[in-house]
């Protein structure tokens, strides 16, 4: 009898595992060609709606090669039964024709998708063409964001390289839960608006363990973004992170709940930064921590920037309406690549509140740098090098 159950529990034991095993489908068996010259956008469509029907969690596969998605392309999760994954071995390549995707908000989007890892490989948008068209003063289409997440939910992106966008590498919007780690963004510091990782509108994101070099910011946090996590990410060259800019419309969500911890910034134009318009809107920062940061040869290390007005256009001689307080700053050291090191410049109508610095240590040539604050209120403890200005 004692063996009879045994036997029953094996096979029971056995059934299940099938039923929960994911089912893998392999784009170079339904015809994918890996030389990086055929268009596979439509076998990856058909492997990734084969995958949505199954019953089992399942994956689409790109084995090692190159593959050419001429055209902007679309994955929607609206008719998966499962959770979904795209491993790629491989490398993704775009045309090098730029006008082919160039006028499209995304290349390569993921759109309502619950339960969805993309992992491994490289994705490469040759933006290079259409960066010198911007450069040379010709008219050129505003350039695709290579990678977007949409109204999905627990996503996960590991081990992947995204290189040479035309604009912004990776986009997660409208999402709930959403974890990058280990990923490595390259375009070179010259790039325009090539944005590492832009969040927007999302909850629950958390960058871990990436290296970000670009043209713009390494990271950027839009209106709506709360609860996101930014810890060992290696910035440089771009714009460093910012926060913003935020307050160009007048009804604006604003951030809050947002931790960068444990980031080293090499050569960008700015640190931790928060940035807003210097218009009215009803927008907000509050409750953000910087943590554990270090600086190397930074023009702005520690910057907010609630004047912003660019070619003081569409808002000179107005003041920022978005309401920043409780920012902490804390364990922030290195070189700054300017005397000032510390720029609070908060809004003349609405002053920021609930300030801290805490053990701030950054020079300017092997000397003290220096701080500038307006309409800044908060408190200093610690090491303040250089001195508070709050």
């Amino acid at each position: 009898m004692t063996w009879y159950l045994l036997l029953i529990v094996s096979f029971i034991f056995l059934i299940n595992s099938s039923s929960a095993a994911r089912v893998s489908i392999n784009v170079q068996r339904l015809g994918a060609r890996a030389d990086g010259k055929t268009d596979v956008s439509k076998i990856l469509l058909r492997a990734w709606n084969s995958a949505c029907a199954s019953r089992n969690p399942a994956q689409v596969y790109l084995p090692r090669g190159r593959y050419l998605i001429r055209s902007p392309i679309v994955f929607s999760g609206r008719n998966c039964r499962k959770s979904m994954a795209m491993r790629i071995d491989g490398t993704i390549v775009a045309s090098t024709n730029y006008n082919l995707i160039g006028s499209a908000e995304n290349w390569i989007k993921f759109e309502r998708v619950n339960g969805l890892t993309v992992s491994g490989g490289t994705i490469d948008a040759k933006g290079t063409g259409l960066w010198n068209c911007k450069k040379s003063g010709k008219r050129c289409p505003n350039g695709a964001t290579t990678l977007g997440f949409y109204s999905s939910t627990n996503v996960v992106v590991s081990g992947l390289t995204l290189v040479n966008s035309q604009m912004f590498h990776m986009i997660i919007y409208k999402c709930n839960n959403a974890n990058i780690r280990g990923i490595k963004i390259s375009a070179r510091a010259s790039s325009p608006n090539t944005d590492g990782i832009h969040v927007q509108l999302s909850s629950g994101t958390n960058i871990v363990n990436s290296r970000i070099s670009t043209g713009d910011d390494c990271v950027s946090i839009g209106p709506g973004t709360t609860n996101t996590w930014i810890e060992n990410v290696s910035c440089g060259p771009g714009h460093g992170i910012s926060i913003g800019s935020l307050g160009w419309d007048a009804q604006e969500p604003g951030v809050q709940n947002l931790t960068v911890k444990s980031v080293t910034f090499r050569n960008t134009d700015n640190g931790v930064r928060i940035k807003t318009w210097a218009r009215s809107s009803t927008g907000f920062v509050r409750n953000v921590l910087f943590q554990h940061i270090v600086m190397n040869n930074v023009r702005n290390p520690v910057l907010i920037d609630q004047d912003y007005c660019p070619n003081a256009r569409n808002c000179p001689s107005k003041v920022s309406g978005v309401r920043i307080s409780n920012v902490r700053y804390q364990d922030i050291r290195g070189s700054s690549a300017t005397p000032v090191a510390v720029q609070l410049q908060c809004s003349k109508k609405y002053p920021c509140s609930g300030i801290r610095l805490q053990d701030i240590a950054l020079t300017y040539r092997n000397q003290a740098a220096k701080a500038s604050c307006a309409y800044a209120g908060g408190s200093a403890s610690g090491v303040m090098k250089p001195s508070s200005c709050l």
